[in-house]
Protein backbone atom coordinates (compact mmCIF):
# COMPACT_ATOMS: atom_id res chain seq x y z
CA UNK A 1 0.00 0.00 0.00
CA UNK A 2 1.33 3.58 -0.71
CA UNK A 3 2.83 5.26 2.21
CA UNK A 4 0.68 8.35 0.79
CA UNK A 5 -2.57 6.45 1.85
CA UNK A 6 -2.14 6.00 5.91
CA UNK A 7 -1.66 9.27 7.81
CA UNK A 8 -0.93 12.10 5.17
CA UNK A 9 -0.98 14.80 7.64
CA UNK A 10 0.17 13.25 10.89
CA UNK A 11 4.43 13.82 11.38
CA UNK A 12 5.69 12.97 14.77
CA UNK A 13 3.21 11.80 17.78
CA UNK A 14 3.56 10.37 20.99
CA UNK A 15 4.53 6.54 21.43
CA UNK A 16 1.93 6.08 23.90
CA UNK A 17 -1.65 7.02 22.04
CA UNK A 18 -1.79 4.00 19.90
CA UNK A 19 -5.44 3.52 18.37
CA UNK A 20 -7.74 0.49 20.74
CA UNK A 21 -7.35 -3.14 20.06
CA UNK A 22 -3.41 -2.78 19.10
CA UNK A 23 -0.46 -0.99 20.67
CA UNK A 24 2.71 0.10 19.07
CA UNK A 25 5.37 -1.87 18.72
CA UNK A 26 7.74 -2.35 21.95
CA UNK A 27 10.96 -1.35 19.68
CA UNK A 28 9.18 2.02 18.52
CA UNK A 29 10.19 4.87 20.66
CA UNK A 30 8.39 7.54 22.81
CA UNK A 31 7.63 10.07 19.99
CA UNK A 32 7.74 8.06 16.75
CA UNK A 33 7.95 8.95 13.00
CA UNK A 34 5.04 9.65 10.32
CA UNK A 35 6.81 6.59 8.58
CA UNK A 36 6.21 4.18 11.95
CA UNK A 37 3.28 5.83 12.45
CA UNK A 38 2.04 4.76 8.66
CA UNK A 39 3.39 1.23 9.02
CA UNK A 40 1.42 0.92 12.15
CA UNK A 41 -1.64 1.82 10.15
CA UNK A 42 -0.88 -0.59 7.76
CA UNK A 43 -0.26 -3.60 10.21
CA UNK A 44 -3.18 -2.58 12.37
CA UNK A 45 -5.47 -2.59 9.02
CA UNK A 46 -4.28 -6.05 8.41
CA UNK A 47 -4.55 -7.35 12.15
CA UNK A 48 -8.27 -6.38 12.25
CA UNK A 49 -8.72 -7.63 8.66
CA UNK A 50 -10.04 -3.84 7.45
CA UNK A 51 -10.15 -3.24 3.93
CA UNK A 52 -10.59 0.12 3.56
CA UNK A 53 -12.01 1.41 0.45
CA UNK A 54 -8.96 4.18 -0.90
CA UNK A 55 -9.55 6.34 -3.67
CA UNK A 56 -13.16 6.25 -3.28
CA UNK A 57 -14.54 10.12 -2.12
CA UNK A 58 -17.89 10.58 -0.12
CA UNK A 59 -20.38 12.93 -2.49
CA UNK A 60 -23.07 12.89 0.42
CA UNK A 61 -24.51 11.28 3.16
CA UNK A 62 -28.52 12.13 4.01
CA UNK A 63 -31.46 10.48 5.46
CA UNK A 64 -32.75 7.79 3.44
CA UNK A 65 -36.48 5.99 3.99
CA UNK A 66 -35.13 5.48 8.11
CA UNK A 67 -31.78 4.53 7.07
CA UNK A 68 -28.69 6.38 6.09
CA UNK A 69 -28.03 6.96 2.39
CA UNK A 70 -24.31 7.33 1.22
CA UNK A 71 -23.47 8.27 -2.46
CA UNK A 72 -19.69 8.20 -3.47
CA UNK A 73 -18.24 7.98 -6.70
CA UNK A 74 -18.51 4.87 -7.44
CA UNK A 75 -21.86 3.44 -5.93
CA UNK A 76 -24.54 4.36 -3.32
CA UNK A 77 -24.79 2.41 -0.18
CA UNK A 78 -27.40 2.72 2.70
CA UNK A 79 -26.85 1.89 6.27
CA UNK A 80 -28.59 2.34 9.33
CA UNK A 81 -26.01 3.57 10.94
CA UNK A 82 -22.98 5.89 9.71
CA UNK A 83 -19.49 7.16 11.77
CA UNK A 84 -18.26 10.06 10.01
CA UNK A 85 -14.33 9.93 11.41
CA UNK A 86 -12.91 12.34 8.51
CA UNK A 87 -11.34 14.55 11.30
CA UNK A 88 -10.92 18.33 11.51
CA UNK A 89 -7.63 18.11 9.31
CA UNK A 90 -9.49 16.97 5.63
CA UNK A 91 -9.30 20.07 3.46
CA UNK A 92 -6.11 21.91 3.68
CA UNK A 93 -6.61 26.10 4.08
CA UNK A 94 -4.76 28.20 1.57
CA UNK A 95 -5.37 31.99 1.93
CA UNK A 96 -4.43 34.38 -0.73
CA UNK A 97 -2.42 37.84 -1.08
CA UNK A 98 -2.35 40.23 -3.79
CA UNK A 99 0.23 39.42 -5.80
CA UNK A 100 0.27 35.75 -4.84
CA UNK A 101 -0.25 34.78 -8.36
CA UNK A 102 2.57 36.70 -9.81
CA UNK A 103 5.04 35.15 -7.33
CA UNK A 104 7.77 33.12 -9.31
CA UNK A 105 8.82 30.77 -6.53
CA UNK A 106 7.28 27.54 -5.70
CA UNK A 107 4.31 27.91 -3.38
CA UNK A 108 2.33 24.70 -1.82
CA UNK A 109 0.65 23.58 1.35
CA UNK A 110 2.07 21.61 4.22
CA UNK A 111 -0.20 18.18 3.11
CA UNK A 112 1.94 18.49 0.37
CA UNK A 113 5.42 19.08 2.04
CA UNK A 114 7.86 15.98 2.38
CA UNK A 115 10.77 17.38 3.05
CA UNK A 116 13.19 20.15 2.39
CA UNK A 117 15.86 18.87 0.11
CA UNK A 118 14.56 20.43 -3.12
CA UNK A 119 15.51 23.72 -1.05
CA UNK A 120 18.91 23.01 -0.04
CA UNK A 121 20.80 26.64 -0.27
CA UNK A 122 17.51 28.71 -1.01
CA UNK A 123 15.38 31.18 1.22
CA UNK A 124 12.00 29.33 1.78
CA UNK A 125 9.25 31.04 3.45
CA UNK A 126 6.99 29.29 6.39
CA UNK A 127 3.68 30.94 6.70
CA UNK A 128 2.05 29.77 10.34
CA UNK A 129 3.63 28.62 13.08
CA UNK A 130 1.20 25.94 14.20
CA UNK A 131 3.32 22.55 14.88
CA UNK A 132 3.69 22.20 11.30
CA UNK A 133 5.16 25.38 10.87
CA UNK A 134 7.73 25.06 13.33
CA UNK A 135 8.29 20.98 12.11
CA UNK A 136 8.58 22.29 8.85
CA UNK A 137 10.87 24.71 9.91
CA UNK A 138 13.19 22.40 11.40
CA UNK A 139 13.51 20.16 8.47
CA UNK A 140 13.84 22.79 6.40
CA UNK A 141 17.24 24.01 8.17
CA UNK A 142 18.43 20.71 8.56
CA UNK A 143 18.38 19.92 4.57
CA UNK A 144 20.18 23.23 4.16
CA UNK A 145 17.46 26.03 3.24
CA UNK A 146 17.05 28.84 5.01
CA UNK A 147 13.88 29.17 6.91
CA UNK A 148 11.67 32.44 7.87
CA UNK A 149 8.33 31.68 9.75
CA UNK A 150 5.83 34.32 9.16
CA UNK A 151 3.20 34.32 12.03
CA UNK A 152 0.55 36.76 12.09
CA UNK A 153 -1.13 35.92 15.40
CA UNK A 154 0.41 35.55 19.50
CA UNK A 155 0.92 32.34 19.85
CA UNK A 156 1.04 29.81 22.96
CA UNK A 157 4.14 27.20 23.57
CA UNK A 158 4.43 23.97 25.13
CA UNK A 159 7.62 21.90 25.00
CA UNK A 160 7.02 18.37 23.43
CA UNK A 161 8.81 16.97 27.22
CA UNK A 162 8.81 18.39 30.43
CA UNK A 163 10.83 17.06 33.45
CA UNK A 164 11.58 14.10 31.08
CA UNK A 165 7.84 13.80 30.68
CA UNK A 166 5.83 13.57 27.71
CA UNK A 167 3.69 17.08 27.83
CA UNK A 168 0.65 15.11 27.77
CA UNK A 169 1.38 12.96 30.59
CA UNK A 170 1.47 16.51 32.24
CA UNK A 171 -1.46 17.99 31.40
CA UNK A 172 -3.55 15.00 32.55
CA UNK A 173 -1.83 16.16 35.97
CA UNK A 174 -3.99 18.95 35.69
CA UNK A 175 -7.00 18.62 33.48
CA UNK A 176 -8.59 17.93 37.07
CA UNK A 177 -8.98 21.39 37.17
CA UNK A 178 -10.80 24.17 35.14
CA UNK A 179 -8.47 25.29 32.12
CA UNK A 180 -7.38 28.52 33.41
CA UNK A 181 -6.59 27.26 36.87
CA UNK A 182 -4.18 24.36 35.31
CA UNK A 183 -2.38 27.30 32.90
CA UNK A 184 -2.02 29.39 36.40
CA UNK A 185 -0.08 26.24 37.70
CA UNK A 186 1.78 25.42 34.90
CA UNK A 187 2.74 29.09 33.88
CA UNK A 188 5.84 29.34 35.77
CA UNK A 189 7.35 26.26 34.65
CA UNK A 190 6.82 27.01 30.98
CA UNK A 191 8.35 30.46 31.03
CA UNK A 192 11.53 29.00 32.90
CA UNK A 193 11.28 26.17 29.51
CA UNK A 194 10.37 28.24 26.52
CA UNK A 195 12.00 31.72 28.20
CA UNK A 196 10.73 35.52 26.72
CA UNK A 197 9.55 34.72 23.52
CA UNK A 198 8.83 38.05 23.23
CA UNK A 199 12.60 38.45 22.42
CA UNK A 200 12.38 36.51 19.71
CA UNK A 201 9.81 38.44 17.58
CA UNK A 202 6.70 36.37 18.48
CA UNK A 203 3.80 37.89 20.58
CA UNK A 204 2.39 35.60 23.40
CA UNK A 205 -1.28 34.65 23.41
CA UNK A 206 -3.44 36.40 26.46
CA UNK A 207 -4.09 33.10 27.73
CA UNK A 208 -2.45 29.55 28.18
CA UNK A 209 -2.69 26.59 26.12
CA UNK A 210 -5.17 24.95 27.90
CA UNK A 211 -7.42 27.74 27.81
CA UNK A 212 -6.32 27.75 23.89
CA UNK A 213 -7.70 24.43 23.37
CA UNK A 214 -10.71 24.84 25.13
CA UNK A 215 -11.62 28.56 23.66
CA UNK A 216 -9.59 28.07 19.94
CA UNK A 217 -10.16 25.12 19.48
CA UNK A 218 -6.51 24.84 18.66
CA UNK A 219 -3.45 22.85 19.25
CA UNK A 220 -0.35 25.37 20.80
CA UNK A 221 2.62 24.55 19.24
CA UNK A 222 4.36 21.83 20.55
CA UNK A 223 7.91 22.87 20.46
CA UNK A 224 10.20 20.49 19.35
CA UNK A 225 13.43 22.19 18.69
CA UNK A 226 12.34 25.48 16.58
CA UNK A 227 12.71 28.18 19.57
CA UNK A 228 16.53 26.75 19.46
CA UNK A 229 16.88 27.13 15.82
CA UNK A 230 15.33 30.88 16.14
CA UNK A 231 17.52 31.43 19.24
CA UNK A 232 20.78 30.68 17.35
CA UNK A 233 19.96 32.56 14.24
CA UNK A 234 19.19 29.66 11.74
CA UNK A 235 15.60 30.32 11.23
CA UNK A 236 14.15 33.93 11.26
CA UNK A 237 10.60 35.03 12.46
CA UNK A 238 8.75 37.68 10.00
CA UNK A 239 5.46 39.54 10.81
CA UNK A 240 2.08 38.13 8.71
CA UNK A 241 2.37 38.44 4.95
CA UNK A 242 0.66 41.49 3.56
CA UNK A 243 1.24 41.22 -0.11
CA UNK A 244 3.87 39.33 -2.86
CA UNK A 245 5.63 40.53 -5.62
CA UNK A 246 6.96 38.43 -8.13
CA UNK A 247 10.49 37.76 -6.08
CA UNK A 248 9.22 39.02 -2.51
CA UNK A 249 7.35 38.85 0.57
CA UNK A 250 6.13 42.34 1.96
CA UNK A 251 5.39 41.71 5.45
CA UNK A 252 2.83 43.83 7.53
CA UNK A 253 4.96 47.20 8.72
CA UNK A 254 7.15 47.30 5.25
CA UNK A 255 9.69 44.93 5.26
CA UNK A 256 10.18 43.12 2.20
CA UNK A 257 12.28 40.08 1.65
CA UNK A 258 13.39 38.22 -1.19
CA UNK A 259 12.29 34.14 -1.24
CA UNK A 260 12.37 31.01 -3.62
CA UNK A 261 9.91 29.16 -2.40
CA UNK A 262 6.67 29.25 0.10
CA UNK A 263 5.23 26.56 2.53
CA UNK A 264 1.47 27.35 3.88
CA UNK A 265 1.26 26.00 6.92
CA UNK A 266 -1.90 27.46 7.47
CA UNK A 267 -3.96 24.88 8.73
CA UNK A 268 -7.39 22.53 7.78
CA UNK A 269 -10.95 22.66 8.49
CA UNK A 270 -13.00 19.71 8.56
CA UNK A 271 -15.74 20.94 5.48
CA UNK A 272 -18.50 18.66 5.99
CA UNK A 273 -20.81 20.73 3.93
CA UNK A 274 -18.93 19.36 1.34
CA UNK A 275 -21.18 15.89 1.55
CA UNK A 276 -23.10 16.57 4.53
CA UNK A 277 -26.06 18.71 4.14
CA UNK A 278 -27.08 18.88 8.25
CA UNK A 279 -23.53 20.45 8.39
CA UNK A 280 -24.82 23.67 8.55
CA UNK A 281 -27.07 22.93 11.59
CA UNK A 282 -24.33 20.74 13.53
CA UNK A 283 -21.10 22.85 13.46
CA UNK A 284 -20.45 26.00 13.71
CA UNK A 285 -19.38 29.25 11.98
CA UNK A 286 -16.01 27.82 11.16
CA UNK A 287 -17.06 24.56 10.00
CA UNK A 288 -16.22 22.98 13.23
CA UNK A 289 -18.93 20.01 14.76
CA UNK A 290 -20.33 21.55 17.90
CA UNK A 291 -19.84 17.96 19.30
CA UNK A 292 -18.80 14.32 18.56
CA UNK A 293 -21.10 11.31 19.59
CA UNK A 294 -24.69 10.47 18.20
CA UNK A 295 -25.45 13.89 16.75
CA UNK A 296 -28.46 12.55 14.52
CA UNK A 297 -30.24 8.82 15.27
CA UNK A 298 -28.06 6.65 13.45
CA UNK A 299 -25.46 9.22 12.13
CA UNK A 300 -22.02 9.64 14.80
CA UNK A 301 -19.16 11.73 14.73
CA UNK A 302 -15.79 11.02 16.07
CA UNK A 303 -12.27 12.52 15.91
CA UNK A 304 -13.32 16.40 15.79
CA UNK A 305 -12.95 17.51 19.40
CA UNK A 306 -9.29 19.04 20.55
CA UNK A 307 -8.46 17.29 23.63
CA UNK A 308 -5.24 17.81 26.35
CA UNK A 309 -5.72 14.00 26.52
CA UNK A 310 -4.07 13.31 22.94
CA UNK A 311 -5.78 13.13 19.77
CA UNK A 312 -5.19 9.24 19.07
CA UNK A 313 -6.08 8.37 22.96
CA UNK A 314 -9.41 11.38 22.42
CA UNK A 315 -10.26 8.89 18.79
CA UNK A 316 -9.92 5.98 20.67
CA UNK A 317 -11.84 7.02 23.78
CA UNK A 318 -14.76 8.19 21.03
CA UNK A 319 -14.52 5.41 19.06
CA UNK A 320 -15.31 2.63 21.32
CA UNK A 321 -18.18 4.62 22.71
CA UNK A 322 -19.74 4.68 19.30
CA UNK A 323 -19.37 1.24 19.08
CA UNK A 324 -21.06 0.23 21.95
CA UNK A 325 -23.89 2.85 21.57
CA UNK A 326 -24.45 1.18 17.47
CA UNK A 327 -24.02 -2.51 18.73
CA UNK A 328 -26.75 -1.30 21.88
CA UNK A 329 -28.73 0.06 19.08
CA UNK A 330 -28.49 -2.83 16.59
CA UNK A 331 -29.41 -5.59 19.36
CA UNK A 332 -32.54 -3.34 20.20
Amino acid sequence: MPVEKYGPSWTSRPGGSALPGMAFPSEYPRFISRLQFIAYLESYARHHALQPAFDEPVNRIGPNSGDWGVTTARRELTSRHVVIATGYTRVPVQPTWPGLDRFRGEVLHSSRYRNGAAWKGRRVLVVGLGNSGGEIAIDLHEHGASPTIAVRSPVSVIPRELLGLPILTVAALVRPFPPRVGDLLAAPILALTNGDITKLGLRRRPYGPLEQVKRDARVPLIDVGTLALVRQGHVKIAPGVERFTETSVLFEGGDAQPFEAVVLATGYRPQLEEFLPAAGELCDAHGFPRADGQVRPGLHLCGFQLSTRGMLKEIGIEAERTAREIASALRN
